[in-house]
C-alpha cells in the first residue's frame, strides 16, 4: 500500500470526509503552488524538528505563505511547553531524513500531519499555528508530494483526536 493509500484509507476508515487531487511532484511550497487548486483551503507548510538531545520531536504546521525564524520558533515553543509544565524543547534543529522516516514514515518533501498515522507510539508533538483555527478548510500532502488532501478544519480536528498524538495551537507569527 502506498503512503497516500494509507492516509486515504485511514480517513475513510474513521469516516472523516476529505477531497484529494493529484498533480506533478511538488517537494517545496514554491513547486507545489503551481499545482494547487484554488479551492479556498489554507495550504500548510510542515516542518519536522528535533530537540538538542534528540529525544523529542515536533511537527510544526502553519500557513504556507509565512516563514518562521527558528530562534523565534524555539522561544515560542519553549514558552508553550513550560507553561504546561512540560520540559522545554531547548535548541531546535531540523530532524534528519532518518528520524523523519523512523517517526513519521516519511521522506523530505512529503511531510504532513498525516504522517502521525505512522507514529503509533504518539512520540511526535504537533504545533499548529493558531491562525489555522480560523480556516474553513486546510490542505496537506497525503504523505506524498504528488497529491493534495483538502479537509475541513472540523474534520481535521476529528483526525487529530483519532490519531492520538499530543497537539496544540499556538501563535507562531
Amino acid at each position: 500500500m502506498t503512503r497516500e493509500e494509507t492516509v486515504l484509507n485511514y480517513l475513510r476508515g474513521h469516516q472523516i470526509p476529505f477531497q484529494c487531487y493529484h498533480h506533478p511532484e511538488g517537494k517545496t511550497i514554491e513547486e507545489a503552488k503551481r499545482w494547487w487548486h484554488d479551492d479556498g483551503s489554507v495550504h500548510c507548510k510542515n516542518l519536522f524538528f528535533r530537540n538538542h538531545k534528540g529525544n523529542k520531536h515536533y511537527l510544526v504546521c502553519f500557513h504556507c505563505d509565512h516563514d518562521l525564524d527558528i530562534h523565534d520558533l524555539e522561544h515560542r515553543l519553549k514558552q508553550s511547553l513550560v507553561a504546561q509544565g512540560l520540559p522545554s524543547c531547548g535548541k531546535l534543529s531540523f530532524a534528519s531524513p532518518e528520524r523523519m522516516q523512523r517517526y513519521l514514515g516519511l521522506e523530505p518533501g512529503s511531510v504532513s500531519p498525516f504522517g502521525l498515522i505512522n507514529d503509533t507510539d504518539n512520540h511526535v508533538h504537533l504545533f499548529l499555528d493558531s491562525h489555522l483555527q480560523q480556516a474553513s478548510s486546510l490542505s496537506f500532502h497525503p504523505n506524498d508530494c504528488r497529491g493534495t488532501v483538502v479537509i475541513s478544519r472540523p474534520d481535521f480536528q476529528r483526525y487529530l483526536e483519532c490519531v492520538g498524538n499530543t497537539y496544540e495551537y499556538i501563535s507562531l507569527y
